[in-house]
């Protein structure tokens, strides 16, 4: 079974997004249909980008995102292939991008401008309809990225809203991606890139907090590994590395925002 995954800003009270899975279906009908976001903040690309990386998690498949404040404007629509075989549609603002790079890397990176492929006439203020949806389903049936639309260059691309952290010495710097509604901090830390660093269970970490005193957290495993109200560092549920309270919110306790730049020194 070929899978359409459509994530968005929408918000699942609009008619959107049941009339571009309808697009979906006159174009494929047995195509499996799944709904990863649609409560995504409104024009919040960064917030889509980490939304979209969890599609790891879903079979090989034909994955559309769409937090678009740049509709109608001279911006790309773009299908990415990725080194997994999946592919990325939607708008070339960089919030394909964090999800190619969990998904393998970039295979290629095609345009989208065939007619012959999308939903006529085009409106100039909702490309989830009229060009992303259509897109996927053509793609799942069978049709050739290159019939699409002219081949991009991979550096030509609208970078990421964030980058992966990075490690000097010690000191591991990274980004504040997400804070859930626990008030857990999600950083731009990949489960892979801790692992590599040799960082364990048990272990000491210093963290700097913008405007804050340095505070020390154990590695955990899960939350209850320290007693109620403690902090704690562990991998998240989808790929990255969180801070944490136990029954409790870290972005609360400490004032942190999404894009808050934290420093984190390991200890021997």
């Amino acid at each position: 079974m070929k899978i359409v995954t459509l994530t968005s800003d929408f918000g699942v009270q609009s008619q959107g997004v049941g009339i571009m899975e309808a697009m979906i279906a006159s174009i494929s009908p047995h195509i499996k249909v799944i709904h990863l976001m649609h409560g995504l903040p409104s024009f919040d690309i960064l917030a889509a980008a980490r939304t979209l990386e969890t599609v790891r998690y879903v079979p090989l498949g034909y994955h559309v995102c769409i937090c678009d404040p740049g509709v109608g404007t001279s911006r790309k629509a773009i299908i990415i292939k990725v080194n997994r075989g999946d592919y990325l549609i939607g708008p070339d603002n960089g919030v394909l991008i964090p999800a190619s790079r969990v998904l393998g890397g970039i295979s290629s990176v095609y345009e989208i401008t065939n007619e012959n492929y999308m939903n006529l006439p085009v409106s100039p203020i909702f490309h989830g309809r009229d060009i992303f949806s259509p897109a996927a389903a053509h793609l799942a049936n069978g049709v050739d990225l290159k019939s699409f639309g002219a081949k991009l260059k991979k550096n030509h691309l609208v970078e990421s809203p964030y980058d992966e952290a990075d490690r000097i010495a010690e000191v591991i710097t990274a980004k504040v991606i997400h804070i859930n509604k626990f008030g857990s901090v999600h950083l731009n830390i990949l489960h892979k890139d801790w692992d590599n660093w040799g960082i364990k269970s048990a272990q000491t970490v210093v963290i700097s907090l913008p405007n804050k005193k340095d505070i020390t957290v154990i590695v955990c495993d899960t939350f209850g590994e320290v007693a109620f109200g403690e902090n704690l560092i562990l991998k998240d549920d989808y790929g990255r590395v969180e801070i944490a309270v136990n029954q409790g919110s870290f972005a609360n306790r400490y004032s942190i925002n999404i894009g808050s730049i934290i420093k984190l020194t390991l200890s021997n």
